[in-house]
């Protein structure tokens, strides 16, 4: 039989006065737990055995253009800071290599990469084709450009011989996974294949044109999130053209107000996290350069080389462990995490071992108040996500996530990393509760959203039981 529901004010009083205080402690907890997460980086990025790893990994890495390319722009969104300042110069100068790696391509050569997958001059496709690049992406160039209709457009072409670089890179990974996993021990052999299906799946821009085109109807009339529509007609293997949206870099809205700032962080984390929970898909590659702000205040998104369709169950499957690891529900999210066969080797992890593993990826959507993501809090974060030695808790070694759930933690932990580069605030919680407990909004950007969702007509399920795109 239900407790009755107490009718006094002392009673009541009493209730609230538990549930408030219950809410304090947690929130305390949190706070410390995230400081100590940072500071356990700290730690393990002192040893001098993690720098050598490092290096072996820079060393091999270093020979692979497309594939130190992607973890260049991993690596970009993280705090190097947390690295101790006796370590900091050494470390910094090996992860250059990889940031740097980007081919120096001249617009002679970009092209004739144009002009022979079309099989046409320049002159015949654009009315006009800017030479200098506005931008670069990990595999290729962006250049504005003018069709004959009059239309702006945004050019991305693939640097010449980059698809068989990163091929080559893939082949070589197996060869070299040894190596790779004493400087990152998620890479196993699930990573490696995943990994594989991805960077491949980033070269190749028609099937790139045809996701963004479909992202660009799904999100259609938004109020606050905008996809630039690719054009599939236009495009080919190696060009990809879509239209020009003109609005500001990261870099200028980093110096926004921060009022500005928090709003579009609220907007940037609907956008890369709300999207597996309200659409069951969602974009791999949150990243600095792939943001820009309009003038009418629109973010839009672009870059959909990497882009994640899940099934239903797996999506519930996050959802309910996100509700375990909120609810403090250690055994119970043990049990769900050996029966999907997470944990191999449940002898040797612990409930509160799961438990910390799930919340230090999490724990910061978790916190019921205001949180400012700082680059050292999303550092810590996401070093301990993917490297369970950086933490006592070292049961959880024994975990392997499936590749369908290793790619949305990769994403939650690059959004927690561009928010931390933005140094956004809000009550990230309060957002996710939407998607965790089905809450009504309470931002005015969640009403917005909100309300285009009521107005969008009814949207069929593209989940087959597999993922239908990578591109």
């Amino acid at each position: 039989m239900s407790k009755e529901v107490p009718t006094s004010r002392l009673a009541r009083g009493t209730k609230l006065g538990v549930a408030v205080a219950g809410n304090v402690l947690r929130a305390q907890k949190t706070r410390r737990s995230m400081r100590g997460r940072s500071e356990e980086v700290r730690k393990r990025l002192a040893e001098e055995s993690t720098i050598r790893a490092t290096e072996q990994m820079v060393l091999v890495l270093g020979t692979m253009k497309g594939v130190a390319m992607k973890l260049g722009q991993i690596l970009s969104v993280l705090d190097l800071d947390i690295v101790p300042p006796e370590h900091r110069e050494r470390f910094q100068h090996r992860l250059a290599v990889l940031r740097d790696s980007a081919p120096k391509v001249s617009f002679e050569t970009m092209r004739e990469v144009v002009e022979e997958d079309f099989g046409r001059p320049l002159e015949e496709l654009f009315a006009e084709f800017e030479s200098e690049p506005i931008a670069a992406a990990s595999i290729g160039q962006v250049y504005r450009a003018r069709l004959h209709d009059g239309r702006t457009v945004a050019v991305k072409v693939q640097y010449p011989g980059i698809d068989a670089a990163v091929r080559s890179d893939l082949k070589n990974l197996a060869m070299f996974r040894r190596i790779l996993a004493t400087a990152m021990p998620w890479v196993t052999p699930a990573v490696l294949d995943e990994l594989r299906l991805h960077l491949e799946s980033e070269l190749d821009y028609v099937a790139e044109a045809a996701t963004q085109r479909q992202i660009a109807e799904l999100y259609a009339d938004h109020p606050f999130i905008v996809v630039p529509p690719s054009m599939p007609e236009l495009s080919s293997q190696h060009v990809l053209v879509s239209e020009y949206f003109p609005g500001r870099g990261f870099e200028q809205i980093r110096e926004l107000p921060e009022a500005e700032r928090n709003r579009i962080g609220e907007i940037i984390y609907r956008f890369y996290v709300g999207s597996l929970y309200s659409f069951g898909e969602f974009c791999g590659d949150p990243h600095p350069g792939n943001i820009l702000l309009g003038e009418d205040g629109r973010v839009a998104f672009l870059d959909f080389g990497l882009y994640n369709r899940m099934r239903p169950d797996d999506v519930e499957f996050e959802l309910v462990c996100i509700r375990a690891a909120a609810d403090d529900q250690a055994e119970e999210l043990r049990r769900l995490m050996i029966e999907r066969g997470i944990i191999d080797s449940p002898d040797e992890v612990t409930a509160e071992e799961c438990l910390e593993y799930c919340l230090s990826a999490i724990e910061w959507a978790l916190l019921d108040e205001d949180l400012t993501i700082t680059p050292e809090l999303a550092s810590g974060a996401a070093v301990l996500a993917i490297d369970p030695r950086a933490t006592e808790y070292a049961g959880m070694k024994q975990q392997s996530l499936p590749p369908e759930h290793l790619f949305s933690r990769r994403a939650d932990f690059m959004t927690f990393g561009v928010l931390g580069q933005l140094q956004a605030t809000n009550n990230w919680h309060l957002i996710a509760r939407e998607w965790i407990y089905g809450d009504a909004p309470v931002t005015d950007l969640g009403k917005e959203h909100q309300a285009w969702l009521a107005r969008r007509p009814a949207r069929k399920k593209t989940s087959t039981g597999k993922r239908r795109s990578r591109a």
